[in-house]
C-alpha cells in the first residue's frame, strides 16, 4: 500500500480531475498541497460536472477526509461561496470532513489588485506573465516577505491587526506607486472578523492529524495544481506559476516528511497545451492546432481562456518525470487524437544549430528551441470510451508504447474520455 502523489507533467490543464477523482475513490485522505484557486478541476461524477478551485477533489466523494495544506494560498471568500456552490449540487460539506491547515496563507483583496495592476502595466520587453489575476502571486511573496495573514491569524484579534498593519507598511507603499488608493484598515479588518467564523471552524493543525492518520495505516492522495512547467524553479521562468508544483512539495505543502511520498504518478495529456504566455516548442497555428483545441474543448477552466495546443513534447515530460521521480504516468485524452492520419513526437531541439535533449534553462534559447519531430502513423478508427487495450487500434498502442519509450516512464493509467470510468487500469499506484 503506497501514499501517493499526483503531479501535472506539462503546463496544467492535463485531466488531472479525472484522475484525482478515480484515485480519490482508493484513498481515505485527499490533500492539497500547493497553489490557489487560479487552478480548475472539473469532475464528471454521474453525469453532474463538479468544477473546483480551492477546494480538494475528494469533497464530492462521500467517506473522505479532504484537506487544504499550508503550500496553499486560501481566498476565504472565494473558497466560502465555493463550498456554498457545491453544497446546492448535494454534496456535503463539514468539519468533519473538510480541513484547512492553520499555518495556511491567506489571499486578501489587495493582493488581486496588485497582481492584475502589475498586469496591466506590463508592456514590450516587460512582458506579461499570464496571471489570472487572483493574487496568487502576491500572496506568496507576502508569505517568503513574513506579511502574509494566516488561518490561525483570524482566532486572535490583536494578533490579526498586527499582521494587517504588516502587511499594509508594504501594500500601501506600492499602491502608491501604482496610482491605486490605499488601503482601508478598518474595512479590511471588519470583513475579515465576519470571515473568521466560518474559516476557523475547518481549522486543524494538519501536520498533526495526517502524521497520525498514516501510522493508522490511512492512504494519502497528494493532490496538486498547475503543471510542472509552470514550476517556480524548474519551469519556463518567469511564465510560471508562485510556487513548488512538482512532487517534492507534496510532503512540506502538508508537513509530512519526504518519505511519506511513496507513488509519484505524472499526468500527461497526449498532445501539449498552454494557457497564456511563454516558449512552447511544439505549438501549432495551423489546422492541426485548431482541430486539437476545438476536439479537447481547450478552454481554461477558470480564466475561460483559449489554450494553445500543439503535438506531443516528449522531451519536456522526460524532464519532468525525472525531476518529480516519476514511477508513472496516467496518459489523458488519447481520444482528442482520433482521426489523425500522422502524428508527430518532439524529440529533441536544435538551438543555433545545436541538438539539445532537454530545455535549455536560458529565455533566449528557449525561444529559439525548434522541434525535432519524428512521425507516427495515427488511426481512423474511434478510441473514446475504450476500457481495454484490446479496445484500442494498432497504431494507438504503437502511439502509446513509443510516448513510454521516449520519457523513460511507464503507463499506469490509460483515459479515453471524461468519463471516470473510461480509464484503462496498467498499474494501481495505491498497491504499486
Amino acid at each position: 500500500m503506497a501514499n501517493v502523489v499526483v503531479v501535472g507533467a506539462q503546463w496544467g490543464d492535463e485531466g488531472k480531475g479525472k484522475i484525482v477523482d478515480w484515485l480519490s475513490e482508493r484513498a481515505d485522505v485527499i490533500a492539497r498541497f500547493q497553489g490557489g484557486h487560479n487552478a480548475g478541476h472539473t469532475l464528471v461524477i454521474g453525469g453532474k460536472v463538479y468544477k473546483l478551485n480551492a477546494l480538494p477533489s475528494g469533497v464530492v466523494r462521500g467517506g473522505k477526509l479532504s484537506v487544504i495544506g499550508n503550500g496553499v494560498v486560501l481566498d476565504p471568500w472565494h473558497l466560502i461561496k465555493e463550498i456554498a456552490t457545491i453544497r446546492e449540487q448535494g454534496v456535503e460539506i463539514t468539519p468533519e470532513n473538510l480541513m484547512i491547515a492553520e499555518n495556511t496563507p491567506m489571499i486578501m483583496p489587495f493582493h488581486g489588485e496588485l497582481d492584475r495592476a502589475r498586469e496591466a502595466q506590463a508592456t514590450g520587453s516587460n512582458a506579461k506573465i499570464g496571471t489570472t489575476g487572483r493574487g496568487i502571486g502576491p500572496t506568496y511573496e507576502d508569505k517568503v516577505g513574513r506579511r502574509v495573514i494566516r488561518v490561525a491569524d483570524l482566532s486572535d484579534d490583536a494578533t490579526l491587526e498586527t499582521r494587517v498593519d504588516r502587511a499594509l507598511i508594504h501594500h500601501n507603499a506600492l499602491r502608491e506607486g501604482l496610482g491605486l488608493e490605499p488601503i482601508d484598515r478598518d474595512a479590511l479588518l471588519a470583513e475579515l472578523r465576519a470571515i473568521a467564523p466560518e474559516i476557523l471552524q475547518y481549522a486543524k493543525p494538519v501536520w498533526k492529524v495526517l502524521n497520525e492518520l498514516r501510522k493508522a495505516g490511512k492512504r494519502i492522495l497528494f493532490e496538486g495544481a498547475q503543471g510542472s512547467l509552470l514550476d517556480i524553479d524548474f519551469g519556463t521562468y518567469p511564465f510560471v506559476t508562485s510556487s513548488n508544483v512538482t512532487a517534492g512539495q507534496a510532503a512540506t505543502g502538508v508537513g509530512l516528511g519526504p518519505n511519506a511520498v511513496e507513488y509519484s504518478l505524472g499526468i500527461v495529456k497526449a498532445y501539449t497545451t498552454r494557457v497564456g504566455e511563454g516558449p512552447f516548442p511544439t505549438e501549432l497555428k495551423d489546422d492541426d492546432g485548431e482541430r486539437l483545441g476545438t476536439r479537447g474543448h481547450e478552454f481554461g477552466t477558470v480564466t475561460g481562456r483559449k489554450r494553445r495546443c500543439g503535438w506531443f513534447d516528449a522531451v519536456l515530460v522526460r524532464q519532468t518525470c525525472a525531476i518529480s521521480g516519476m514511477n508513472g504516468i496516467a496518459l489523458t485524452k488519447l481520444d482528442v487524437l482520433d482521426g489523425f492520419e500522422t502524428l508527430k513526437i518532439c524529440v529533441g531541439y536544435e538551438v543555433d544549430g545545436q541538438r539539445y535533449d532537454y530545455l535549455p534553462t536560458q529565455a533566449a534559447l528557449q525561444a529559439k528551441a525548434m522541434p525535432i519531430y519524428e512521425e507516427m502513423q495515427g488511426w481512423s478508427e474511434s478510441t473514446q470510451g475504450a476500457r481495454s487495450w484490446n479496445d484500442l487500434p494498432g497504431a494507438a498502442v504503437k502511439y502509446v508504447r513509443r510516448i513510454e519509450e521516449l520519457i523513460g516512464c511507464p503507463v499506469a493509467m490509460l483515459s479515453t474520455s471524461p468519463e471516470r470510468d473510461d480509464t484503462i487500469l496498467v498499474t494501481d499506484p495505491f498497491e504499486d
